[in-house]
């Protein structure tokens, strides 16, 4: 891309989209458009009603570094700070994962079914961006929460994507270690998670963009079980009765998970898959309380 020649947006659109297919990158014309509305500070939608503006040299540098920076692996929402999910913005960088299709497909599901639940408490575990946690509250008006994370940098970009999203007043924030962070004798309706689940020696392996993202985030130990083990042995005790835990999973674990679960007294544990049909999240429920006949 010589600085000399004269860019326009279309142009210039081109380009980057044969220069990413060139280098592997999957969703090339995508990506070339969110970085470019991303310099211009316009939605994707203007770089077609103005695709013969020219760019200018300043444009010109700040586009030339992003697509840079894309081709060694970052991935376009840590670059332009942003990433939709649930049909909502949701701020990400480097300090947490950023969020995925694959978990809108059960999250939906589990929104839906709470949706007409007035007053509903729930508790969001390993939080990060805040993606599962926010949505949930932004479409069940009258929720609570409580998110929870290790990372105090992962906990900020959640405060600030709560504030975005205006559920910041139902939606309480803890620092520390899985379930040992929440406070003792909290008990909640819904727990949701989305908890780290590869396997230590396969991380390694993962996409260079998939590497970029926290490892803590990612590392579910020697099987990738481990957050799985603790929420089976313990979920018991902070859900109401009949409350319902639901986490997403990696590919072909969700049987083993089915089984820890049950093994920790959860009942009618059930699986939702994500929009490729894979079992992408285990639910269970705490049996509910006996019917007490006067």
């Amino acid at each position: 891309m010589s600085g000399t020649d004269i860019w326009t947006i279309q142009r210039l659109i081109r380009w980057t989209t044969d220069y990413f297919k060139k280098h592997g990158i999957e969703e090339a014309r995508l990506d070339a458009e969110l970085l470019l509305g991303h310099v211009l500070g316009k939605p994707r939608i203007y770089l077609y009603t103005n695709y013969d503006q020219i760019m200018n040299v300043e444009e010109l540098a700040q586009y030339r570094e992003l697509i840079r920076q894309r081709v060694q692996g970052y991935c376009t929402a840590v670059l332009i700070g942003e990433k939709e999910f649930m049909g909502l913005p949701f701020s990400v960088n480097d300090h947490v994962l950023v969020p995925r299709p694959d978990t809108e497909a059960w999250l939906e599901k589990i929104i839906q079914s709470f949706r007409s639940i007035p007053g509903a408490e729930m508790l969001d575990l390993g939080t990060g961006s805040g993606a599962l946690a926010v949505s949930f509250l932004y479409y069940c008006r009258e929720a609570h929460g409580m998110a929870v994370d290790i990372s105090e940098e992962a906990l900020q970009v959640a405060r600030e994507n709560a504030g975005k999203n205006g559920v910041e007043k139902r939606l309480d924030f803890y620092q520390g270690d899985f379930l040992h962070a929440v406070p003792e004798g909290a008990v909640f309706d819904v727990i949701l998670s989305n908890p780290p689940y590869i396997p230590t020696a396969d991380l390694a392996g993962l996409d260079r963009e998939v590497r970029r993202e926290p490892q803590i985030a990612l590392d579910g130990g020697r099987d990738g079980l481990d957050f799985y083990r603790i929420l089976g042995e313990q979920t018991v005790q902070y859900l109401k009765p009949g409350g319902l835990l639901a986490v997403e999973v990696g590919i072909h674990q969700a049987a083993d998970v089915k089984a820890l679960f049950e093994a920790g007294g959860l009942k009618d544990v059930y699986y939702i898959q994500d929009y490729g049909g894979i079992d992408r999240a285990v639910c269970g429920r705490k049996a509910a309380a006996p019917v007490v006949s006067e």
